[in-house]
């Protein structure tokens, strides 16, 4: 364990010196362990006979610089491996720092602040989980809003022990994440340092290693690099920040991030030991980690897991693994990655039973189903509590199963009795599987249009025997046997055990009659289309006849979807297809369509009824591939990042080739937003699409890969980037399906990439056994976590984009630089995102909306621009700016939404600060008139207007009058040159410098004029 520093004179004494480095040692007590001698026993003897607290650990680590004969001990194990794990970390972490500093005593505050940050992190985190004194944690939230200067609302999720790098000395302190910002706080050796820098600004995310750095965390923005290490445990803190910079690149992209933040809980007695927003957002992380895994519909909660064997029937043993329940599933994963995976739907099951436990087989628990399947666990470390749980859940379950009405479902928990096993009961039977399809989930438009039963494929596709069909006949029927044969050993439908067999099958090719129940399945849009019975028919029926923008483009693009297929040459399949793309469009308003999604539905239709296409793009769209089809095709862009990355790994030769031509940007995304389903014949890409839903992206990166790799020698020879295209273009037109049992349909991307020699054709199955083989070793894990870095560099590419766009539409006349601009824009945004993140009550603060231009996505109300003319503009003194501020907002809101954009806020501040000077009294005069003025201040106005002299075309008229008399009736008339023409006139005969402080007196020239309307000096003197 850690010990607070403490001063010992005499370190050899009764110790003897095992390991050593310039700065520590490493000592272990005499008389423990062999040897010893008489010295060693008689300690040995001493320390045998004290009482326990008395008792000395037998290892221990002391600090000492070389000039000093002053030792301070920094740690203390009972045991070797304790010690070690102490040793090795300070070897990794301070031996290169120290090196760093000029004097030794630097070298030993930093050790000793070191040290102290280390204990008071465990301490935090030893902390009992019952207690709910706010205690430490409490005083870490006070701390770093009193540092930092933040308002009650941010959230702090937890704080760190480590140091922050600054040139090449740590400066040992205290890191606050919290739910916007990252902050850093640091004393010592009378230096401070403060950061605070916004996880909306963060552009790099990285942890790493180098000679100059230990294992350290890097954050970068877009002016500025920053350092952290000696973490007591990185891995932990960097994944925290992950999680956070995950929800602000969430807030940039739709907004969304904010909505989860509202939602994180914040309890009224939060545990000293770790914040409630910390533990919610773990939970999410796994939450979101098993959604994945399994497929699960994304509203899906883990509820727990737990260790486990599961007795798989096809090979007869015991499988190590975990166990997941949430709330409509209980899902399996085995230690081995391909050994098997399971997923039993609630509703399925009918029995959970408790059998009797054994030696051979602890603790076992039995699970049925309505497909007469039965399901072994065992070895479970709290099987009572888990068979409450799965009852609780049951329990919750409707009594009815969605999509059939003729009997109510059953489940039974029982005890089973030692001599005995009860029978299964009998059940309702609902499919468990799309083997039938929709099983009743008809409504009323399946009697409008033959594809709400069936696949436009069976449709119009000629019905040949397979024995006329010859060898691809006879290939076709032994793939149907093949999977026959793995439903009869895994089971069928969502219970279904999926191994390494699975995958070898799924890779020989799917045949065509079962490819759209195994979509269905291996995508998880069965689960979401049986829980939903009569979503896809409302949504149709709601959005029939409804125009929008989404609408037109569906319009536009609907015949240009697979357009040489039959099934879309008429009619029919052009309806089916407008339902469907409507009906999502209609369902995510956010996405609404966007152009590729009419390729990928199309052969959607093909395999599946409409319902079946609409889930299958929802899984598609929602979670198979995220943020592929909004506005700016983000997650596209993203996996075309992790494929240049890649590249560089694999064919490093081809790499920088490719990055020249410009190659990547322009083919990844029509071959990821396709699934190759634009570039490849038909009946070869379906083959990569039976891959894609049971792998994911990892198999459309692989081939995409594999391609590359193929076409090596050629694209090295290349010259320009329509040359690679071409290449690129040839090779993929002649990746053949020779399996397929459909008519070959002509492939319009062959026309214009045609040549003199065609290539040699290659088969699909080829290329998808050499994408296994050399580019295996991606994993699904590994690809989240380049998806995470490359998610940084384009949201915040697409922000520096935004923000050049704004700037250029900005007049050139309005006199500030583009560096000025920029400035003043990255201000104003960061504005509105405080409001965000702070300012939910304020109803003018709508959230951004992605899909409006970019000069209309960052908007500003009243409280926040009364917040940057306080501490921008000129004008801005004394009681009634805020008064100012309020009239000059009204005057830029020209179309009277409460809101201004970044256009209209820099107008109103150039012309404070770069308008002559009529063009400022000109504005002052404005901000007296509506719709300047507010309702109440309209009416005022509207009286005073009344004293106002129309005719003052002369000076002198004003100068008798001021001689005639000093009444009562002098003083009122005076009020007439408040504001309007005279005032200007007055300025612009004078032509002298003329100072105008409105409430206290006005002067121009020797005239001088008191009023008391309002307090603001306009002009300097």
């Amino acid at each position: 364990m850690w010990l607070g520093p403490e001063e010992v004179l005499v370190a050899n004494a009764l110790w003897v010196t095992e390991r050593a480095n310039p700065f520590f040692v490493l000592q272990r007590r005499r008389g423990h362990g062999k040897g010893g001698g008489l010295t060693g026993l008689l300690v040995g003897t001493l320390d045998v006979v004290l009482d326990s607290s008395a008792r000395v650990a037998p290892y221990r680590i002391l600090h000492q610089t070389q000039d000093s004969q002053v030792y301070w001990t920094v740690a203390c194990g009972s045991s070797r491996k304790e010690i070690t794990k102490h040793w090795e970390w300070l070897e990794n972490n301070l031996l290169q720092t120290l090196s760093i500093f000029d004097t030794e005593e630097d070298i030993t505050t930093f050790v000793k602040g070191k040290i102290h940050g280390i204990i008071a992190e465990e301490n935090k985190n030893l902390q009992p989980q019952g207690d709910e004194d706010p205690g430490k944690f409490k005083e870490a939230e006070l701390k770093m809003r009193k540092q930092f200067g933040m308002p009650e609302g941010e959230k702090l999720v937890n704080y760190y022990s480590c140091s922050y790098w600054k040139g090449r000395v740590p400066r040992q302190g205290w890191l606050y994440l919290t739910v916007n910002h990252l902050c850093f706080y640091s004393f010592l050796l009378g230096k401070e340092v403060s950061l605070v820098v916004q996880w909306v600004d963060v552009t790099r995310l990285e942890k790493n290693a180098t000679l100059l750095f230990p294992e350290s965390i890097r954050v970068d923005t877009r002016d500025q690099e920053l350092f952290f290490s000696m973490f007591l445990n990185i891995s932990e803190t960097f994944k925290l920040m992950e999680q956070l910079a995950n929800l602000a690149m969430r807030q940039l992209l739709d907004s969304e991030g904010f909505l989860e933040d509202k939602a994180l809980p914040r309890p009224p007695r939060p545990h000293s030991n770790i914040s409630a927003l910390k533990r919610d957002l773990d939970a999410r992380a796994k939450n979101e980690c098993y959604c994945a895994t399994f497929r699960l519909p994304g509203d899906e909660r883990l509820d727990g897991h737990t260790g486990c064997t599961l007795w798989t029937p096809f090979n007869k043993l015991h499988i190590p693994g975990q166990m997941f329940i949430s709330s409509n599933y209980i899902c399996f994963a085995s230690k081995e990655e391909d050994a098997c995976h399971l997923i039993i739907p609630l509703r399925e099951v009918t029995i959970v039973e408790k059998a009797d436990s054994s030696s051979v087989l602890p603790s076992p628990l039995s699970i049925s189903t309505k497909s007469k399947m039965t399901f072994l666990f065992a070895n479970l470390k709290d099987r009572d509590f888990l068979v409450q749980r799965i009852s609780d859940f049951l329990q919750k379950m409707p009594s009815k199963p969605p999509g059939n009405s003729r009997a109510g479902r059953k489940a039974s928990i029982v005890d089973s009795a030692p001599e005995s096993s009860p029978a299964p009961q009998e059940v309702s039977e609902q499919p468990a599987s799309p083997t039938s399809p929709l099983g009743g989930l008809q409504g009323s438009h399946a009697r409008e249009a033959p594809t709400a039963s069936q696949g436009l494929l069976k449709l119009f596709q000629r019905n040949t025997p397979m024995e006329d069909l010859g060898a691809k006949g006879a290939k076709e029927k032994m793939k149907e046997e093949s999977w026959h044969i793995h439903f009869f050993e895994y089971g069928r439908g969502m219970c279904m055990y999926r191994t390494a067999r699975t995958r070898e099958l799924v890779l020989k090719g799917i045949p065509e009659s079962l490819r759209g129940e195994l979509w269905l399945l291996f995508s998880g849009a069965w689960n979401e289309m049986v829980t939903h019975p009569g979503y896809y028919a409302e949504l149709v029926e709601k959005s029939t006849g409804k125009y929008s923008l989404a609408t037109e483009e569906i319009e536009r693009d609907l015949h240009r979807s697979m357009p040489e297929h039959p099934a879309f040459q008429n009619e029919l399949g052009i309806a089916a297809l407008r339902r469907v793309l409507t009906a999502y469009a209609f369902r995510n308003p956010t996405i609404g369509y966007c152009q590729a999604m009419n390729i990928v539905t199309s052969v959607l239709l093909l395999y599946g009824s409409e319902e079946e296409a609409f889930w299958l793009l929802v899984a598609l769209c929602e979670r198979m591939l995220p943020d592929y089809y909004n506005t700016r095709v983000v997650g596209a862009l993203v996996d075309q990042g992790i494929f240049e990355e890649l590249t560089r790994d694999f064919l490093p030769q081809l790499s920088e080739k490719m990055q020249d031509l410009g190659v990547i940007p322009s083919i990844s995304l029509s071959w990821f937003l396709t699934l190759f389903l634009s570039v490849m014949p038909f009946e070869s890409a379906a083959v990569i699409v039976d891959c894609f839903f049971y792998e994911g992206i990892k198999v459309i990166l692989q081939v995409a890969l594999a391609i590359l790799d193929a076409n090596m020698e050629q694209l090295l020879g290349c010259s320009d980037e329509g040359e690679a295209m071409t290449v690129l273009g040839r090779y993929l037109d002649n990746v053949v399906n020779k399996q397929s049992v459909s008519p070959p349909i002509p492939h319009l991307h062959a026309l214009l990439t045609s040549g003199d020699d065609p290539p040699e054709e290659v088969d699909i199955f080829d290329l998808l056994k050499v994408s296994y083989e050399k580019f295996s070793s991606l994993r699904a894990e590994d690809i989240e976590q380049m998806r995470f870095k490359q998610r940084l560099k384009v949201i915040q590419s697409l922000e520096d984009t935004a923000k050049r766009s704004v700037v250029r539409a900005i007049p050139g006349d309005i006199g500030f630089s583009i560096e000025e601009l920029e400035d003043l824009y990255m201000v104003f945004k960061a504005k509105q995102l405080a409001s965000q993140y702070w300012g939910s009550s304020r109803p003018a603060a709508v959230r951004r909306d992605p899909s409006l231009p970019y000069l209309e996505q960052y908007r500003i109300d009243t409280n926040q621009f009364q917040e940057l003319f306080a501490s921008l503009t000129p004008w801005a003194c004394g009681s009634h700016t805020s008064v100012l501020a309020g009239r000059m907002f009204r005057l830029l809101d020209e179309n009277k939404d409460s809101l201004i954009n970044f256009k209209e806020f820099v107008t109103g501040i150039s012309r404070m600060y770069h308008g002559d000077l009529t063009e400022k009294l000109k504005v002052l005069y404005k901000l007296h008139l509506p719709p300047a003025l507010s309702p109440e201040e309209a009416e005022s106005a509207l009286e005073a207007t009344h004293y106002f002299t129309e005719n003052s075309s002369s000076e002198e008229a004003l100068q008798q009058e001021e001689q005639e008399g000093a009444g009562n009736d002098i003083q009122e008339k005076r009020r007439g040159v408040y504001i309007g023409q005279h005032l200007l006139m007055l300025v612009e005969r004078r032509r002298e410098p003329a100072l105008l402080t409105i409430g206290t007196t006005f002067e121009c020239g020797p005239r001088r004029k008191r009023f008391r309307r309002r307090r603001l000096r306009i002009f300097p003197r």
